[in-house]
């Protein structure tokens, strides 16, 4: 049993004599903001107040003017809501976790809760560097701690145990436990997944479900296992059934499941009044959907959908802290939280036109001012790659009999290989491309045919994968093997080529996973990626998600895994793969 866990308390006690110092007139308060109209979140209206803060924490809310102060700003005519909180970021889509947050603070969202995918089979010292790093952003950064690996690994793999999930049960920037994707393996009797399930509730982290059209009743065994929430509802029946089991229950708006206007249409039509437990999210979007921001472009469509601005001001602060015991210090507009502020221009305006985080000016005038410096450092922590494999001809061997057919960007199921896969490129009327999983160390691979992917390009490699292995895929053999090498030379990435040429790139230096670039140039990136796939027969929603779940056996019907072909509901390999 892990010991339990306090929360990470951000201050000591020299800075609290300091800052009761500072409300005591002693000393000056290092920012006021004064005639503030701000959200009390607590009484659901909009207040009078001046704002006093000390360096990162909020250490006076009323009608005093402090007799000094290092900074004063007027706030008349403006609006300042508490900084905003992802509740369910996936910090690996191409973009990383510091880059991310950078983006994001910029534009409101000043809190993450965090995946840890990325660092959970990370050597923990390494990783937990990368979360020491992170918090020395002027953003807040949390994390979940996964139960499973959403794959299944070769036995080579780092082992996923008792000691490695209790490491991050205790780290104190850790308050989540889950998504939990492997639920089914639970329920069937997996009793070392509802040990890690009881531990979590012990060490007083709430455990998030992964349950997609789960029925009434599959709920209620999950609440008595202690799942305390869940974000795959896609319909607001769905939503009503979540929240009506004592779930907190998190919409979804996302790159491939761009569900939200609906589920609040849906919800107010049902004669929801109670939004307490809701929370929304973006869950992991790809670069591209990021244009538009994420939990203030969130707000603004709860807001076009007809939900009270307070109401959906609170969804994406209060409601987040409160569900992770963190309204103590974030949430709120009130004396000890962090000094997470949003100066907005108008109510039904979420994109702030100013944003402090910590205490520190980070956006304002149209201009960034969050410190770079600490974004650079955070990256050099992050592990480089170094792809070291030859690829020759005689790896592209293709023989199976059965192939991945796409349903849709992420579900596959089974199809029966008619094609003549021996030849050296295969015809571009239709939509087979030969596939490979390789080894991220060589020694074994995966050959087999994804009907559905694109028709009209020769080769794409990736070393984005759910499962960090290399994906390679193409009509031409000669293009697949251009495409690796180039892959190759860049440490990492997705390469696209057609007729000998490379075509788009994104270039992936980090674990092979993501980029060192600002988001908003991976955004261009991306795009130009996808607008490629999509001229040449790409017909779904998420080219990137595509690249990443092919191998997860989180999704029904079959995946290709570094088992081999893996029939998801049976829970057996079709075809294993081979050593090279």
């Amino acid at each position: 049993m892990p010991p339990k866990r306090s929360a990470r308390a951000p201050w000591s006690k020299a800075m609290i004599r300091s800052q009761l110092e500072v409300v005591s007139q002693v000393r000056p308060p290092s920012l006021v903001l004064t005639n503030a109209t701000y959200l009390n979140m607590y009484v659901k209206q909009w207040k009078q107040a001046n704002i006093w803060i000390e360096h990162d924490r909020i250490v006076y809310v009323g009608p005093d003017v402090p007799k000094a102060a290092v900074e004063t700003v007027d706030m008349s005519g403006k609006y300042i809501v508490p900084g905003y909180i992802e509740p369910h970021a996936h910090p690996f889509q191409l973009y990383n976790p510091a880059t991310l947050s950078k983006y994001a603070g910029e534009r409101g969202t000043t809190t993450l809760v965090n995946d840890n995918m990325l660092l959970f089979l990370q050597n923990k010292e390494q990783a937990f560097a990368q979360l020491e790093a992170m918090q020395q952003l002027p953003t807040s950064t949390y994390w979940w701690a996964r139960l499973d690996t959403q794959t299944e690994l070769d036995r080579d793999s780092v082992l996923v145990d008792s000691e490695r999930i209790h490491a991050w049960f205790n780290h104190p920037d850790v308050i989540m436990a889950g998504e939990l994707t492997a639920w089914p393996r639970t329920l069937k009797g997996d009793d070392e997944m509802l040990q890690w399930m009881l531990d979590a509730e012990t060490c007083g982290l709430p455990v998030e479900g992964h349950f997609p059209g789960a029925s009434a009743k599959t709920l209620t065994k999950m609440a008595l296992m202690g799942v305390h929430s869940d974000h795959e509802a896609m319909t607001a029946e769905e939503a009503l059934c979540r929240l009506e089991h004592g779930y907190t229950t998190t919409l979804r708006h996302s790159s491939i499941r761009p569900d939200l206007p609906g589920l609040i249409r849906g919800l107010l039509d049902a004669g929801l009044e109670a939004f307490d437990h809701v929370m929304v999210t973006t869950d992991g979007s790809t670069p591209g959907f990021y244009q538009d921001g994420l939990q203030d472009a969130l707000v603004k469509i709860m807001i076009e959908a007809g939900l009270p601005p307070i109401e959906a001001y609170r969804i994406v602060s209060l409601n987040v802290a409160r569900h992770f015991g963190l309204d103590h210090v974030l949430g709120s507009i009130a004396p000890g939280r962090i000094a997470h502020l949003n100066i907005l221009d108008a109510v039904d305006e979420p994109r702030p036109s100013a944003v402090i985080a910590k205490g520190q000016w980070i956006y304002r005038d149209g201009t960034s001012e969050f410190p770079n410096e600490l974004v650079d450092a955070a990256l050099a922590l992050m592990p480089s790659t170094n792809v070291d494999i030859e690829l020759t001809p005689n790896d592209l061997s293709f023989s199976m009999p059965v192939g991945l057919d796409m349903v849709n960007s992420v579900i596959m199921k089974l199809f029966k290989i008619t094609h003549d896969t021996g030849q050296d490129e295969l015809p571009r009327d239709g939509d087979e491309s030969f596939l490979m999983l390789l080894d991220k160390e060589g020694k074994w691979r995966l050959n087999t045919v994804l009907k559905g992917f694109a028709n009209d390009f020769g080769g794409l490699v990736s070393s984005y994968s759910i499962s960090g292995d290399y994906l390679i895929l193409g009509k031409c053999k000669q293009d697949m093997l251009t495409a690796f090498e180039r892959m190759k030379e860049l440490g990492g990435g997705i390469v696209l080529v057609d007729r000998g040429e490379v075509i788009a790139e994104i270039p992936l230096p980090l674990c092979g996973m993501t980029s060192k670039e600002p988001v908003e140039r991976l955004i261009v990136q991306e795009e130009g990626l996808r607008a490629e796939l999509l001229t040449r027969g790409y017909k779904f929603e998420d080219p990137i998600y595509t690249l990443l779940f092919l191998a997860s056996t989180h999704l029904p019907y079959v995946r290709a895994t570094p088992l081999g072909i893996y029939e998801v509901m049976k829970k057996q390999i079709l075809f294993p793969a081979i050593l090279r």
